[in-house]
């Protein structure tokens, strides 16, 4: 199907409204930085789930885009025992960006002179479910022969987490309802040296309201119009109740990846609408589905097939 290409562009073309979007969206939050190594400080903040990209400055310099919905991020390439300041803005599909958030400090550490030998693999990990949304981990302190400086908690192979290393607990949040989760914990030093993995662990969150593991969205339905500019199929569903804000969502043409429908600020409430556009193809009889992008960065279930029908009369 070589017409998918065009479709993509025209649909990520436009705004989800069929307006320019011209609202900033708001300013990150809680944003922290402490140093995890002699040469590299960690960065956190909260903000809209929705937010396509992430600024991240040192000092009055941008050093960092974080895409994907990430919060946090590591910023290398930093001088052993120096003062820095961090500060992060937002910015959205439509290119609007955010007032800068607090500035924070940070220390890098200081190295021990050929440090090379990388911390062990901290001991006894072990979790419970923090509600429906979080979870807290704990286990033993690793060892080093200078010293650990942080811990990074990983989830199916991305760090989710990071805290000083004189903490041996951190409570990790933004999960999904009735989810199975697995973690693991390593320990890093000043010199960037990274320990073995820990044992894994596995939670299991809470049940949310309307049980959770249901993440399909619901309700597909499809209306083929034709424009002067060619042919469109508006688009209506009901998100998932997943105990959050589901900020985008992928949509499949004849089970193939067509486009990405998401939004620069936070997405409207009540059932999602959407006019995919495409072009000069006829539309009866292909099949749609799609699936929402979960708060917790995961994509959830598909929605049911649909074979886009003509439209009912008097539509």
């Amino acid at each position: 199907m070589a017409w998918i290409g065009s479709v993509v562009a025209l649909a990520v073309a436009g705004c989800s409204d069929g307006g320019r979007d011209t609202t900033a969206p708001a300013v990150p939050i809680e944003v922290s930085a402490f140093a995890s190594s002699s040469v590299s400080v960690h960065v956190m903040w909260r903000a809209d789930p929705s937010v396509a990209v992430f600024e991240v400055y040192r000092g009055d310099t941008k050093v960092l885009d974080v895409t994907g919905g990430r919060h946090m991020v590591d910023v290398g390439g930093l001088t052993p025992g120096t003062s820095y300041s961090f500060f992060v803005r937002a910015k959205d599909k439509a290119g609007n960006v955010s007032p800068a958030s607090t500035r924070v400090p940070a220390t890098t550490l200081s190295v021990a002179q050929g440090e090379r030998v990388p911390p062990t693999a901290p001991r006894d990990a072990r979790g419970q479910a923090r509600g429906k949304d979080g979870a807290t981990l704990a286990w033993e302190a690793a060892t080093d022969d200078v010293g650990v400086t942080a811990y990074d908690i990983w989830q199916g192979g991305v760090r989710v987490h990071s805290v000083t290393g004189d903490h041996t607990t951190a409570v990790v949040t933004g999960l999904r309802p009735g989810t199975e989760y697995h973690f693991t914990v390593t320990a890093r030093d000043a010199a960037d040296n990274k320990s073995p993995e820990s044992n894994p662990v596995t939670v299991v969150t809470e049940q949310g309201t309307g049980n959770g593991r249901n993440t399909a969205p619901t309700g597909l339905r499809a209306i083929p119009r034709t424009a002067v500019d060619g042919t469109y199929v508006d688009l209506t569903w009901t998100p998932p109740d997943v105990d959050g804000t589901v900020a985008s969502y992928e949509v499949y043409l004849d089970g193939q990846f067509l486009t990405t429908v998401m939004w620069g600020v936070a997405p409207p409430p009540g059932d999602v609408r959407y006019s995919l556009p495409l072009g000069d193809r006829p539309a009866l009889g292909h099949v749609l589905k799609i699936r929402g992008q979960l708060p917790d960065g995961t994509w959830g279930v598909y929605s049911d097939d649909l074979v886009i029908a003509a439209a009912p009369a008097g539509s």
